[in-house]
Parts: structure tokens; C-alpha cells; sequence
């Protein structure tokens, strides 16, 4: 069954009409519009067409249309190039609390070199009140820049009245018109501005082209330098397929604006009606009158808005709020207008579009509202098995993924910090040498290692998850050297979300990876939550004379790792549907694979340190070895091995967001060579799951060690690093 599609605000689909008219410039039409030859000629007509197409939409001189590459490049291109060509005259720029990225980024680029901006905040329902630009503007005021209006609850500005303020005070008044043009009536005489931004792929056209009007008369300093295209103003080959088909959607857009304004309007309230009526307590955002015809921002009290949508398989939308484990990111829009946290962290946008029936609501609003009411805090609606007709992606029911959910571990430090010192003579390892497990001497010759992990789902499959989560419990007793004797599950179940054999999969999964390990799950704990969540507690022994922690390592040591990094990122990949099956396979067969063999091999050696890579990524773990040490570490980049398609999905950023606090967490710690690009750093701080062991061993053995683990079938076990007497609690990040 193909989703239904309510998120229009995001991108729309390329009309019929606008790729019929592309079609012949794929191949037929490929001249550059600069050459004057037939080829050229035939390709600048094209341009000259499309140019008055979009000048005819929003009522200005074809001249004052410069092609870009999108609504961001045409904001940069106003505020920058505006504020580079006008800074004699002052630097002083107003704009508002709830403006797109690409006006909050440049203004915030701007601050930096010299210019400063003053945000005009909004009421509750994102309006913004003409008094408070007023009361803004400074002698040295020289740019306003308002949005039309808003991506997410969809208010519209009364852009006339700050435009004539603007202009009564001779300053130059700019909106992004991105979400508006081609929805309501754009007009830029009638709006009174003077430059107006705006987006392909938000009427109709393809994404990657965009417009900036400019009123005649007014500098800007170029953004993009070479040859003298678009009235050189711009430089660069036209785009030629896309501004045709930009022309043609401005032109279909201006033609059928009326009937599918009234369309979009008709579909947006007949599904805000079919949900207040099943959920009145909803709460829409917005402005009641003063808003676009397909934008309906809805609050989903007390349910979390990724949650919701995660389970809404069936629907496309957008979140207003992501939900972490130590935080919850409510965006800007709905900050702004004070939207209580109850409301705003079960906030999703809902859009339509002129394609959008009045079926496809009606079956959009009872896919919602039964996910709404099944997920409403006490309803006590435990439904049964669901999504029984296709099969259940696990990583679709979380919002973090696995360790990369895990607090962020500078977060962590602050809390641990204030934990008193132990003094119980045996307690061996606690929390003051930062790994990841407790030891307790029971007598001389055995102590008890204690560990517990818990993590939601790196993997798609119930069963697989569960061995993995398994896996990573049993490494901390095999890092430490110690042999696992018994484990305890611990179980978060959304038992209103999935049906009981998902929990049963992933407990097999565990039994048989605790059964290869050789121990038995003796019971555990289970309570209800909203998203699946599955670990061990482990309990080990070892002779309290052959622990192995993280913080002995010496001067010299060698550094070896027994598997593979980038399970964070291909797991990420997983969740988002672009990790090809070898990928996710492989990345499975490594998470799942016990330490026990590295384990056994090191019992045969001299090892001065070891620790496993889990949550805090390699270079996390190495700064807690290295850090508690009191030795240096230089890592060989070349050298550490990663699962395939990692570079190449982390290139594209497709990186778990506890990767990116891991890189942050180590900011201060690393020493990066001035060749390690950033896809680099990201691959090598990515949060991990059940990830090899790190180990510090003396140079004379460091050969031995990796062909004996070679042999044992751990065959990417690979020397990637050392430990020195250099900068003391510093890492040096290196190309060998």
C-alpha cells in the first residue's frame, strides 16, 4: 500500500505539466543559452520564456527575476549581498524569531562579520505585530527581512504594513516567500517589497532551482563570481532544464491558483475536523485566519511526535519536536510562540497539496487517530498484534538508535563528577576508572565483575537485535578479561505499539547468544515504554591479580582493535532505508559476534589495557584510557578498519547524532592531522554497538597477538595506533 503523502511543505512531486515541458531540454534542447549558434539561441529562448513566466506569477519585470539555485541560495543572495553592497551606509538588519534556517544562518553569519541583527518576536500564533519592526529600527538600520509565511503552523505576515514601516523609513524590506508563492496570491506591488525569494520544489518544480526578485535600482554584491550570466548578477551556466521547468510550474501556479487554494483548504480541514472530532484534545497552531490553505500544525498532547509518526507508516509528515534521551529539541517555530512542552514535543505538521482527494483523508485520519489513541498516555488500549500484513522494521519504533541514543557523554561526566569516592577496600573497579563494569573481590582468588547494558534497536530484525544486545552486554566481562557466569534480561516493551512475538524474537535472540557464550538468562525485569528497548545485566568472574581496565596502559603500548567501526552509522542507514542489504548484513555479523575469542587469545599474553568500543565511539574510549593513564595516543587513520559503505554513507551524512556529540565530546582531546577531513573524524568517533575490544600490549607481543587473532577468525584485527609519552591525555590523529 503506497503512503499517503501530507507533507507538501517539505517538497512537492514535479507536475505533469512542468516535466512535459522539461522533456525536450534532456536532450533535444541542450544548448548553453551564452552560445550563439542555433543550439544556444534555441536554450536562451528558454530562458527568456521561463524569465517571464515566473516574472508574470508574482507581478514584476522579467529583468528583476535572477535564477538560483534554490530559496536558500536567494536568501543568502539578499541578505549577504545586500548587506556586503550596502555596509556604508549601516549594519543593522531586522528580522524575525521564526524565520527558515536559511534567513537565521546568514543573519547569524552576518553577526560575525560585523553586522548586528535584532529578532522581532511573534504572538501565540506566529504573527508578528508591525509596532515591535518599528520600535526595532535604528539609525543604522538598513535591511528588514520578514517571511511571507511560516513552514510549520503556516501563519502568514502582514508583509504590506512592515514593508511600508521599512519604506517610510527608507530601508529595504525582503521576504522569503518560499512556502507562499504558488499556494496564495503573490504579488510584489501588491506586497510592497523589494526583494522576494523563491523555491522550486515548493510549487511544483524540480528541486535544485529557486528565484530571487530584486526591484530595480538596488546593488547587491555577488555571491557567485565569473562570467557575466543572469545580467551578471549571478555567474555560472544556466540551469537550463530546471528554470524551464520552473517557468512552466510559475505559469500553471498563476493559472490555477483559485481552484487549488480552495482544494488545498478544502483537504486540510476536513482532516483537522476528522481529528478533533475523534481527539478534541488536540490543539491546532497557527493563525485561525491568517494562514496558508494546506498547512495544519497539530498538537498531539502527551504523545511524543517521532513516536507517533514512527508508527504512522502509512502517512508522510514532519515533526515539530525530536526526543532524545537527555533532551527534547522543540524547533524554533514553536518555542517562539511559547507552545507549552506538553503540546509542542507531540507537534506534527500536516500539508496538502493540489493532488491531495479527500480519500486519501479520509483513510490518512483513521490511520492517525487510531495510532493517537493507541498511544494516548492511559488509555490502557492494548490493541494486539499490529502491522501484521508486512513485516516489522524495528528501527522504526525508536528515536535514537541503539548507543547512539545514549546520554551525551559530556552530560554524563558533569553527573558522575559529584559521586563520592568508594572506599570499600574490595571494590577493585568502580566508577572512578571509567569502565564500564564493577568488580568486587569476593576472596584472593575470584571477585565478581557486575555489568548492564540496555539500547534500542540497531537492527530490524527482533531476533538479530536481541543477540546484538546481548553481544554488547557480555563484551564489558570479556574486556575485563572475566569469564560471564549468569545474566538477567532488563525489557522496555511498547506493548500498545507491537505485538507480543517481537518481545519473544528478541529474547531468543539473546538466549541463544548468552547460550553460545555458555551461561543461562536466569529472569529479568520488564516494564512498559513507549519505544522497544532491550539489554543484560552480566555477571562474571576473574582473579582479582588478572583484571584488565582500561586505565594501566603504558608508554609504547601498541594499540589493537579486533573489529570493525561503523556500526553506528550503517545502523543509522538501516533506519532511513538506505543501507543496501550486504551492509546491513554485514554490520549485523559483527555486532553479533562475542568478544569471547579475543578474550581467550589475550589470556595467553601480556595486555597492560583494554576496554571495549561501544557507545562513546573509538576515539571516546581511547580518551578514557588515555585520560586516566596519564599517556598520550597517536591513532594511524589509514590504518583503522570500518565496515563497508561507512565512508560513503558518512559522506553523505547520513551519521547518528550520538556520533556527532561523541566528536564533540573529543574536541578537546584530539589532535587532528590537517589531512583527516570531517567525514573522517565522524567515522572515527561513531557511536558503536557491541564493537571489538581496544587493547594496549607491549610492542614485543603486538605481532603475535594480531596473527594469533587473525587466526582465530577475527580477520580485521588490525594494529592502528600506539600509546606514548607525549601530551599526556591527548590523542594525535594521524595519516601513517
Amino acid at each position: 500500500m503506497d503512503p499517503i503523502y501530507l507533507d507538501y511543505n517539505a517538497t512537492t512531486p514535479i507536475d505533469k505539466e512542468v516535466a512535459s515541458a522539461m522533456r525536450p531540454y534532456l536532450d533535444q534542447y541542450f544548448g548553453n543559452p551564452s552560445s550563439v549558434h542555433s543550439f544556444g539561441v534555441q536554450a536562451k529562448k528558454a530562458v527568456i520564456k521561463a524569465r517571464a513566466q515566473v516574472a508574470g506569477l508574482i507581478g514584476c519585470l522579467p529583468e528583476e527575476v535572477i535564477f538560483t539555485s534554490g530559496g536558500t541560495e536567494s536568501n543568502n543572495y539578499a541578505l549577504k549581498g545586500f548587506a556586503f553592497a550596502n555596509r556604508d551606509k549601516g549594519n543593522h538588519i531586522i528580522t524575525s524569531e521564526i524565520e527558515h534556517p536559511a534567513v537565521l544562518e546568514v543573519c547569524a553569519y552576518l553577526e560575525k562579520n560585523g553586522f548586528s541583527i535584532t529578532y522581532v518576536s511573534v504572538d501565540e500564533f506566529g504573527r508578528i505585530d508591525p509596532k515591535d519592526v518599528a520600535h526595532a529600527i535604528l539609525p543604522n538600520t538598513i535591511l528588514i527581512s520578514v517571511m511571507h509565511a511560516n513552514n510549520e503552523v503556516g501563519t502568514i505576515q502582514p508583509i504590506r504594513e512592515i514593508a511600508k514601516i521599512a519604506h517610510d523609513n527608507h530601508i529595504i524590506f525582503h521576504t522569503d516567500a518560499a512556502q507562499s508563492t504558488g499556494k496564495v496570491h503573490v504579488d510584489v506591488n501588491d506586497l510592497d517589497v523589494d526583494m522576494l525569494s523563491i523555491a522550486g520544489h515548493k510549487l511544483y518544480a524540480p528541486k535544485g532551482i529557486g528565484a530571487l526578485y530584486v526591484r530595480q535600482g538596488i546593488l547587491l554584491e555577488k555571491l557567485i563570481h565569473g562570467a557575466d550570466h543572469e545580467m551578471n548578477r549571478r555567474a555560472g551556466t544556466e540551469n537550463l532544464l530546471e528554470i524551464v521547468g520552473l517557468g512552466k510550474a510559475c505559469e500553471i501556479a498563476g493559472d490555477k491558483l483559485h481552484q487549488n487554494i480552495e482544494k488545498m483548504q478544502q483537504t486540510r480541514d476536513l482532516l483537522f475536523a476528522k481529528l478533533k472530532d475523534a481527539l478534541p484534545e488536540i490543539k491546532r497552531n497557527g493563525h485561525p485566519t491568517f494562514c496558508l490553505p494546506n498547512t495544519l500544525s497539530i498538537s498531539f498532547p502527551g504523545i511524543e511526535a517521532n513516536t507517533l509518526l514512527s508508527e504512522l507508516s502509512q502517512v508522510a509528515a514532519s515533526a515539530g519536536a525530536a526526543c532524545h534521551t537527555d533532551s527534547i529539541d522543540i524547533s524554533a517555530v514553536l518555542t517562539a510562540i511559547k507552545l507549552p512542552e506538553h503540546f509542542a514535543m507531540g507537534t506534527i505538521r500536516f500539508s496538502t497539496g493540489k493532488q491531495t482527494t479527500s480519500e486519501e483523508i479520509t483513510e490518512a485520519a483513521g490511520y492517525i487517530i487510531d495510532v493517537a489513541k493507541r498511544l494516548k498516555p492511559g488509555s490502557g488500549n492494548i490493541t494486539g498484534p499490529i502491522h501484521t500484513d508486512q513485516r516489522i522494521r524495528l528501527t522504526q519504533f525508536t528515536h535514537g538508535m541503539g548507543c547512539a541514543c545514549k546520554i551525551r557523554p559530556q552530560y554524563l561526566e558533569k553527573v558522575l563528577r559529584d559521586f563520592s569516592p568508594v572506599t570499600d577496600p574490595n571494590v577493585l573497579v568502580s566508577l572512578q576508572s571509567s569502565d564500564d563494569a564493577a568488580v568486587y573481590k569476593i576472596n584472593e582468588n575470584t571477585a565478581i565483575i557486575q555489568s548492564v547494558d540496555f539500547f534500542t534497536p540497531v537492527a530490524d530484525d527482533p531476533y538479530h537485535f536481541g543477540a546484538i544486545a546481548a553481544a554488547n552486554a557480555l563484551s564489558d566481562i570479556y574486556a575485563m578479561g572475566g569469564k560471564p557466569v549468569f545474566a538477567l534480561n532488563i525489557v522496555g516493551f511498547p506493548d500498545n505499539r507491537l505485538p507480543v512475538e517481537v518481545l519473544q524474537a528478541i529474547l531468543r535472540g539473546a538466549e541463544d547468544k548468552a547460550a553460545e557464550a555458555g551461561i543461562h538468562i536466569l529472569g529479568g525485569h520488564t516494564v512498559e515504554d513507549t519505544e522497544p528497548k532491550f539489554g543484560m545485566a552480566v555477571t562474571g568472574i576473574i582473579h582479582p591479580d588478572k583484571i584488565l581496565k582500561n586505565n594501566t596502559g603504558k608508554s609504547g603500548d601498541l594499540l589493537i582493535l579486533t573489529k570493525p567501526i561503523g556500526t553506528g552509522i550503517i545502523a543509522t542507514a538501516v533506519k532511513r532505508g538506505l543501507a543496501n542489504d550486504e551492509q546491513s548484513a554485514e554490520a549485523i555479523e559483527t555486532m553479533s559476534e562475542l568478544n569471547n575469542i579475543a578474550a581467550e587469545c589475550m589470556q595467553n599474553y601480556t595486555i597492560h589495557a583494554c576496554t571495549d568500543i561501544t557507545g562513546f565511539g573509538l576515539l571516546g574510549h581511547l580518551k578514557e584510557m588515555v585520560a586516566s593513564t596519564g599517556v598520550g595516543a597517536k591513532i594511524y587513520a589509514d590504518r583503522v578498519p570500518y565496515l563497508p559503505g561507512v565512508r560513503e554513507l558518512a559522506s553523505n551524512g547520513i551519521v547518528p547524532g550520538g556520533t556527532e556529540n561523541n566528536l564533540q565530546f573529543v574536541s578537546g582531546f584530539v589532535i587532528w592531522d590537517e589531512s583527516i577531513s570531517q567525514t573522517e573524524k565522524l567515522m572515527l568517533t561513531d557511536a558503536q554497538t557491541s564493537g571489538g575490544l581496544l587493547m594496549a600490549v607491549p610492542v614485543k607481543y603486538a605481532e603475535a597477538i594480531r596473527s594469533d587473532l587473525i587466526q582465530r577468525g577475527l580477520s580485521r584485527t588490525s594494529i592502528i595506533g600506539e600509546l606514548t609519552i607525549d601530551r599526556p591525555g591527548k590523542i594525535s590523529v594521524v595519516i601513517n
